[in-house]
C-alpha cells in the first residue's frame, strides 16, 4: 500500500491507495463501507478517483484515516472487508494507542464452514490464551464474541482430532436447575435454555452434521448439573453464562477438567440472574484464581462489542448509568 497522508487538522488530511482494484470492496456498495465510517466517527469522506479526503475534527480524522488504511490493508493480504470488520474498525479506531496492525496478522479459526477471526485486541488476546493455556476466562458484555469464538475453536480443534469431543454447558438458573415440571423428555426440558449454544454451533456446522455429533455424543450440551461427578478428558469444554453459576457450582465445574482437555469459561458479571444474596461463582473465581498458573483471563469492554453498532452505544449507556448510581 502506498498512501499520501497529510497531518490533521480543520482543511482534512489526504490519502492515496494505489490499487484500484481494493477500492471497490474498501468503499462497498454505493459507498456503504465509507458511509459507516462518516456516521461512526462523525467525519466526511470525499473521494477523488483512488485519493480520500477526511473532513472534521483532527483527532475524528485522524482515527478515520486509521480505519482507512487497516481495511485497506486486509484487501492487500487477500482477507475480506464485511460490515462487521468495518463497524469493527470504526470502534477500533477511536482509540489512537491501539496498534490496528496487531489485527492484520494470519490468527484464524478455520471451521467447515468458515473460517473466524478476532475482530478486536481482546477478542484476539482471548483466543490466544484458548490457545496457551488449558483454562481460560472470558468475561465482558453481550455482543463481544466470547462464546462465539469459544465454539469456533472448539468445532475446529474436534475437526483435527485435538480433541474428541465438545461439552457445552449452561446454568439453568430460570429453572432453578429443576427442570423434572417441564414437559418432554430431557432434551426437550433443556434446550430452551441451550438454544445460544445451538446458534453458536450452527454457525460453523451443518444441521446435519451437529445432529450427527449430538447422537455420536461428539457434541453434548447440558445444565451445569448434567456434569457433576464426571472427568472431562479429551473434551474441549464451555461454560457460558457462568456468571448464573454458584461459588459451588463453578468450583465442581472447573474441576471436572481432565486430561487433554480445553476449558472456556465465558459471562458478563453486569448480568446477574441469581437470586439476591447469591454470589455469581464467576465473580469469585476470577478473585481466587487471577494468579494461578494454567489459568488465564479476559476482560471484554463495550469497544469489543461486534453486533450492530447500536448494541455497543446500548452497552456503553448502561455502563455510564451504572457508574452514576454507584457514585
Amino acid at each position: 500500500m502506498e498512501s499520501i497522508h497529510s497531518p490533521a487538522s480543520d482543511d482534512g488530511i489526504l490519502l492515496e491507495f494505489s490499487d484500484n482494484r481494493n477500492l471497490i470492496d474498501l468503499c462497498g456498495a454505493h459507498d456503504q463501507n465509507l458511509s459507516t465510517i462518516e456516521d461512526g466517527l462523525e467525519i466526511k469522506i470525499i473521494r477523488r478517483g483512488n485519493r480520500f479526503a477526511l473532513i472534521g475534527e483532527p483527532v475524528r480524522q485522524e482515527a478515520g484515516g486509521r480505519a482507512l488504511k487497516y481495511l485497506y490493508q486486509r484487501l492487500e493480504q487477500g482477507r475480506s472487508v464485511d460490515p462487521a470488520d468495518v463497524d469493527s474498525a470504526v470502534r477500533i479506531s477511536r482509540d489512537s494507542v491501539v496498534d490496528l496492525n496487531l489485527l492484520s496478522s494470519d490468527l484464524v479459526i478455520r471451521t467447515r464452514r468458515r473460517a473466524v477471526e478476532p475482530k478486536t485486541k481482546s477478542q484476539r488476546d482471548f483466543v490466544q490464551q484458548l490457545l496457551k493455556n488449558p483454562l481460560t476466562f472470558g468475561i465482558g458484555p453481550a455482543g463481544t464474541g466470547k462464546t462465539y469464538l469459544a465454539a469456533a475453536l472448539a468445532v475446529s480443534m474436534l475437526s483435527n482430532g485435538d480433541v474428541e469431543r465438545i461439552i457445552l454447558s449452561r446454568p439453568a438458573v430460570v429453572a432453578g436447575e429443576q427442570l423434572g415440571f417441564l414437559p418432554g423428555d430431557i432434551r426437550e426440558k433443556i434446550d430452551p435454555f441451550m438454544q445460544p449454544l445451538y446458534d453458536a454451533l450452527r454457525s460453523f456446522l451443518s444441521s446435519k452434521t451437529l445432529n450427527h455429533y449430538l447422537d455420536q455424543g461428539k457434541i453434548e450440551i447440558a445444565p451445569v448439573a448434567f456434569v457433576r461427578g464426571r472427568t472431562l478428558d479429551s473434551s474441549f469444554v464451555i461454560l457460558d453464562e457462568a456468571q448464573n453459576a454458584t461459588r459451588m457450582q463453578m468450583k465442581m465445574f472447573l474441576t471436572r477438567l481432565g486430561h487433554g482437555s480445553r476449558m472456556a469459561v465465558t459471562g458478563d458479571i453486569t448480568q446477574i440472574d441469581l437470586p439476591r444474596g447469591v454470589t455469581s461463582g464467576l465473580v469469585e473465581a476470577e478473585k481466587i484464581l487471577h494468579d494461578v498458573k494454567g489459568i488465564a483471563f479476559t476482560r471484554f469492554a463495550s469497544r469489543d462489542v461486534v453486533r450492530h453498532d447500536l448494541v455497543s452505544r446500548i452497552v456503553k449507556a448502561y455502563e455510564k448509568d451504572s457508574t452514576r448510581v454507584e457514585s
